[in-house]
């Protein structure tokens, strides 16, 4: 298949240069390391529909990044935009709430197994930081144990202290643990007994750079026994994972209760909304901290997320997207064995990460990764993929018949390091 070629998109990013820090930049940044070799991605967007996003310069894309998480039932959902726009007509920002809020939280608390409540904010970090203040605030403690390696946000105390404008003030309550090690979790809450206000957690591993890992089986109901016996708060950040395992929540998938619960990303098909879901015993604790944000209320995403919910619920979304992740990911293992390569999978099939085994520097999965781009199936080199529930079977076949040719080319051609100026 003819290679793409980006032209549009470089000149848009000179341009970008001039009036935006690094161009473009978080994850989609060429500078974040996402896009290896550069010269193989689309930096601009110029439109989306289903399963697809084509780039400034026409050229379309299969796209298992589903903008790195939002998109669960395909770009431009027909009942989610409808419900969006609807909202629109009637008014979106206000003086006061709408009656939508309400109805929103009546779906998330009927929705979701462990919620009594729901806050509504606008991204995945205010959910998360929103959690930490109230077990804090529940608790009267400090400290917080994370898992090494979790990604909660950019907000100062999610990141390292060394890290461009981290201070170590910023992180000095932090505790760390190795997902999945009950041992040294239980250690680390008896050496800091009486002061630990929450432990947050993915509910499974989905670090960059480095295979995502399950919970051990047993891990999750000895560490909710561990939380309530030393008065420590549960707090799960389903802002990636949430409502592609379970409607219900991520926790309720894996067979336990937590005590808050961050929602964001497929919560409303791309609409800018977030939740965090808790428990009564912490109504009062959130009731009292001061919290808020200018969009926070707008109507049109909150009727967008109750027309999303209550779609994902009546399709049952979590299901379609496993079962097509696994015919995704079998084939593409499969695609890469014929050529004499091991793509490792790992995480969930719905939301799962990959990369080829023996390659320490990624240099021949980056090199596939590109071929693949480059003739219409968008992946990440580093970040878990994400499936949505708009993929169909034969954008599946198109998919592997892609990484077929895409390893065969690294066959030919070697990997990155081999190809000394490699160009289209």
């Amino acid at each position: 298949m003819k290679t793409y070629t980006y032209e549009k998109s470089r000149e848009l990013f000179k341009r970008a240069l001039k009036v935006v820090p690094g161009g473009v930049y978080g994850h989609l940044g060429p500078a974040e390391g996402c896009f290896m070799p550069v010269d193989a991605f689309p930096f601009f967007a110029s439109r989306a529909q289903g399963a697809y996003f084509w780039d400034a310069d026409g050229n379309r894309f299969i796209d298992y990044m589903c903008a790195f998480g939002p998109n669960i039932l395909g770009y431009n959902d027909p009942d989610v935009d409808a419900a969006a726009h609807a909202q629109l007509k009637e008014g979106n920002c206000a003086s006061l709430p709408t009656a939508k809020m309400v109805e929103f939280g009546e779906l998330m608390t009927d929705t979701v197994e462990m919620a009594d409540w729901a806050f509504f904010c606008k991204n995945g970090g205010d959910t998360t930081a929103f959690a930490i203040m109230i077990a804090r605030a529940a608790t009267g403690r400090k400290k917080i144990v994370l898992t090494r390696g979790g990604y909660h946000g950019v907000a100062p105390w999610t990141q390292k202290a060394g890290h461009p404008g981290i201070t170590p003030e910023d992180v000095a309550n932090n505790l760390y643990a190795e997902f999945g090690d009950y041992a040294a979790l239980e250690r680390l809450f008896t050496e800091n007994r009486g002061e630990i206000a929450c432990f947050m957690a993915t509910p499974y591993h989905h670090p960059v750079f480095e295979d995502n890992r399950l919970p051990p089986d047993g891990y999750w109901k000895k560490v909710r026994e561990l939380c309530t016996r030393e008065g420590v708060v549960l707090a799960v950040d389903d802002v990636r994972c949430g409502f592609r395992l379970d409607t219900r929540g991520s926790d309720a998938h894996y067979g336990f209760k937590a005590d808050l619960e961050c929602f964001c990303k497929a919560l409303a098909n791309g609409w800018n909304v977030s939740a965090l879901c808790g428990t009564d015993a912490l109504r009062d604790a959130a009731a009292s901290i001061m919290y808020t944000g200018s969009y926070w209320l707008s109507a049109a995403p909150i009727a967008a997320a109750v027309a999303c919910v209550t779609k994902m619920r009546r399709i049952d979304s979590a299901k379609i997207c496993l079962e097509k992740g696994t015919k995704l990911t079998e084939g593409l293992a499969a695609a890469g064995k014929a050529h004499g390569f091991n793509l490792v999978v790992s995480g969930e099939p719905s939301m799962w990460f990959m990369r080829i085994a023996d390659d320490p520097d990624f240099d021949h999965h980056q090199a596939w990764v590109a071929e693949c781009v480059r003739r219409g199936v968008y992946f990440t080199n580093h970040h878990n993929l994400f499936i949505n529930t708009a993929v169909s079977d034969e954008d599946i076949r198109f998919t592997l018949e892609i990484a077929d040719e895409a390893f065969a080319a690294v066959k030919r051609d070697g990997p990155l390091s081999a190809r000394k100026g490699w160009q289209s």
